[in-house]
């Protein structure tokens, strides 16, 4: 659960065609208290401390604070990349320098809900006032299990009770509802999180040239992939398009492939050809690195192998 004002809450609660936000902190710092897929809370500062919404976890990242408009823009709770740049001097104490474009910690949270004013919730138990930015609960506890049993009813719209018992973050869709799907994230933040996990350089030529890089779906959409870390590739648009039309693969061992009809078709792809069966770059953790069934369902599904 996530300290908020209530100057953000009123703002996103007044555009609730915003499903996807950005729920930023004023420092940098790292966040690793959720994985993707598990609720995730806000609460308003006093004098309001209430809970007022809250969505579903979908990754964290560090992006400067252009950044962070540019991919979510009202979905960071203000209107304008200047009120940004002002609200999040005030949380630092001190302006933002017209030449300064600091980093800031982006958690994101999909499918929103925010409460009227007569449906907020009284904080959980143990919130103590003094806390400012946040704190994590274990669903299964059962001091806590009713209360976020009921705030989870009020996120999805059930009234179906939610096992708290066991751990409640579940392989594939629960009781049918996407936004119950783990790992899968929203839109906005799978550009966000692939840019940040990929260090800002395309996996395969190392280009970081940003406004041409673009976080390309190994698996796409309409053929049953999903907004998901490790279905992911950080690519320069044109070698996106090479990797969706098969001219360019990876394969489980996250070697690059080229197909031999780069060259027969187009007399070209020699920059490729040398880096043929070479480990491509990948994110430093190992769970956010390519799925090996996504690589390979790719090299099965589009890879021109001959």
């Amino acid at each position: 659960m996530g300290v908020t004002d209530e100057k953000w809450y009123r703002f996103l609660a007044a555009r609730p065609g915003l499903n996807e936000v950005n729920f930023w902190r004023p420092s940098g710092g790292g966040f690793r208290a959720l994985t993707p897929g598990e609720p995730f809370f806000f609460k308003a500062h006093y004098p309001l401390n209430r809970v007022i919404g809250g969505g579903f976890f979908s990754g964290f990242t560090q992006l400067r604070i252009s950044e962070a408009w540019e991919l979510f823009g009202e979905a960071n709770g203000v209107a304008s990349l200047d009120e940004m740049r002002r609200s999040v001097g005030r949380y630092r104490k001190q302006a933002i320098g017209l030449d300064e474009d600091p980093v800031i910690g982006c958690i994101f949270v999909r499918d929103t809900t925010f409460f009227p004013n007569e449906s907020t919730v009284a904080a959980p138990p143990g919130f103590a006032s003094n806390v400012v930015q946040g704190k994590t609960y274990d669903l299964a506890d059962g001091l806590s299990a009713d209360y976020f049993n009921l705030l989870i009813h009020r996120l999805i719209g059930t009234t179906v009770e939610v096992d708290l018992s066991e751990p409640w973050h579940r392989p594939g869709p629960v009781y049918g509802d996407p936004r119950l799907v783990p790992q899968r994230l929203g839109q906005q933040s799978f550009k966000a999180v692939v840019l940040g996990a990929y260090g800002r350089r395309c996996a395969i030529t190392g280009n970081k040239v940003q406004p041409v890089l673009q976080a390309a779906h190994i698996r796409p959409l309409p053929m049953g992939g999903e907004h998901r870390l490790d279905n992911g590739l950080l690519l320069k648009s044109d070698v996106h398009i090479l990797f969706d039309r098969g001219y360019l693969g990876v394969d489980p061992k996250h070697r690059l492939m080229v197909s031999p009809r780069l060259r027969s078709e187009f007399g070209n792809g020699d920059q490729f050809y040398s880096k043929a069966g070479t480990r491509i770059a990948l994110p430093e953790r190992r769970g956010d690195r390519p799925n090996g069934e996504f690589l390979e369902w790719h090299l099965d599904t589009v890879f021109k192998a001959a």
